[in-house]
């Protein structure tokens, strides 16, 4: 009880910015073995209630601990059907790791990296098996639709056809994934194992359409008009935010999204030999401290940067990336300016970045979010040499659907409103979760309503 916590081998910081290789290279089966037999196997595991997926954690531990890796992935399986990329982007710590009764006479037993490794063991022997589905040969004939291929609408719609359904997955871009492959990059999730839970996913009989825009190539009562009986919304949050500060328009100013889509779907890391290129010069600055501007700072670096600055208005404590992305940056010789904010965006002559101008800041009372607010230091202006800005503060929903359907209800920021617990929408057959109904979180949260949805869906279509 009293070992330490296993250490996975990392890439050396000084290699790894030249390359978009994985960071973190797992552990090792011994590592494995030895964390899984530090695992108490408690009568009431606290930690399964703290993760969104239902995972039955300490079997699938135990199942590492007889060293039974096959079916350790195959126990995760019964209710993840991510269970890689959960295992590398999950935020454990603050969900099931968090609950783990050891953390309060040593560390918490290591879920997430051992979920990985169970789940890699798998892959790598190729040992993907199809569950079992609760319908006869030929499946259920009812149609369900999921639109939006990210980890609420992959989870979902796994969860339906093993009930039997016939689902089909709407997607607007050319490749699925969501935010898993336009949004985090290759050296935290390597596209190739999202590929990989995306043919499982397909194994079980789900249907994928890309390049198909609902609310605008096809509407939601076109598809009812269809023949699908259900409807779950889960497009994500890709509308970016921006400050409002003058300069945003300037050449070399980027919405996180953009960025990260062009290095991660495009991968113009590779350009040439793929069509995207990506423009930055030597000094990047990235507004904002979640995962996502992390994962923005990072990849500047590994474009050849050769400073990259975080700019924060408040201090490292209250910073919403995972700590564990933190250390990765700090090692990897990203900077961070803290307790600033950017105020204006300076051009050169020709219209591009060439300073950010900045604000000190102090950390006054709690706001609503419960972190302190941060307050302007009077005449403590200075200017920032940089020449590309990354902003990276959040994303809201886009509204073309909610544009298109016009009844759909909505809230704050554009949101559609759903039932916490069906994820329900207030039209009949109509379901939504994740980001489009929470504004921009994390892909665990988005998975657990993809599989309260498919509950839901499922009761819906057998009362009516």
């Amino acid at each position: 009880m009293k070992q330490e916590r296993p250490q996975a081998a990392k890439q050396d910081p000084k290699e790894r910015i030249k390359n978009f290789d994985s960071v973190s290279l797992g552990l090792s089966e011994e590592q494995a073995q030895a964390e899984a037999k530090r695992c108490l196997q408690c009568k009431k595991p606290l930690c399964v209630k703290g993760c969104p997926v239902e995972v039955d954690i300490p079997a699938f531990v135990k199942l590492i601990a007889d060293g039974k890796f096959g079916q350790a992935a195959e126990k995760i399986k019964e209710k993840n059907n991510l269970p890689i990329i959960c295992g590398r982007v999950c935020p454990q710590e603050t969900q099931c790791e968090v609950e783990c009764v050891l953390k309060n006479k040593a560390a918490p037993i290591a879920i997430g990296a051992l979920e990985r490794f169970c789940s890699e063991w798998q892959l790598n022997l190729q040992k993907h098996s199809k569950p079992k589905t609760n319908v006869t040969e030929g499946g259920n004939k009812v149609k369900l639709a999921v639109v939006g291929s990210g980890p609420a609408g992959l989870t979902c719609a796994a969860d339906l056809a093993k009930m039997g359904y016939s689902v089909t997955i709407f997607e607007s871009l050319h490749k699925p994934g969501g935010v898993l492959v336009y949004g985090i990059p290759e050296f935290r999730l390597p596209k190739s194992i999202v590929e990989s839970e995306i043919d499982y996913i397909k194994s079980l009989g789900v249907q994928l359409r890309e390049n198909v825009l609902v609310g605008k190539t096809i509407t939601l009562p076109e598809l009812f008009s269809q023949g699908y009986k259900a409807i779950f919304i889960a497009v994500g949050a890709g509308l970016p935010q921006f400050l409002g500060i003058p300069g945003e328009n300037l050449d070399r100013v980027y919405s996180a999204n953009e960025f990260l889509t062009r290095v991660n779907l495009m991968k113009a890391y590779l350009f040439p030999e793929y069509d995207t290129p990506i423009n930055i010069g030597k000094r990047v600055a990235i507004i904002g401290a979640g995962n996502v501007a992390l994962d923005a700072a990072r990849c500047a670096l590994r474009l050849g940067a050769d400073e990259s600055i975080i700019v924060y208005r408040r201090s490292q404590k209250e910073m919403p990336a995972r700590l564990e992305e933190i250390e990765h940056a700090q090692e990897e010789g990203v900077k961070f300016h803290l307790l600033t904010l950017p105020t204006d965006i300076i051009p050169d002559e020709n219209g591009y970045v060439k300073a950010l101008k900045c604000l000190k800041m102090r950390l006054g009372e709690e706001d609503a979010s419960g972190r302190r607010r941060p307050m302007p230091i009077e005449g403590s202006d200075f200017v920032l040499g940089v020449d590309t800005v990354v902003v990276a503060i959040g994303q809201r929903p886009n509204p073309l659907i909610t544009k298109a359907t016009a009844e759909l209800k909505t809230g704050k920021h554009g949101i559609i409103i759903a039932d916490e617990k069906t994820q329900a929408t207030n039209l009949k057959g109509v379901f939504a979760g994740g980001d489009i109904t929470t504004g921009a979180a994390t892909v665990i949260s988005a998975m657990g309503a993809g599989k309260r949805a498919a509950r839901a869906m499922d009761d819906y279509i057998r009362r009516n």
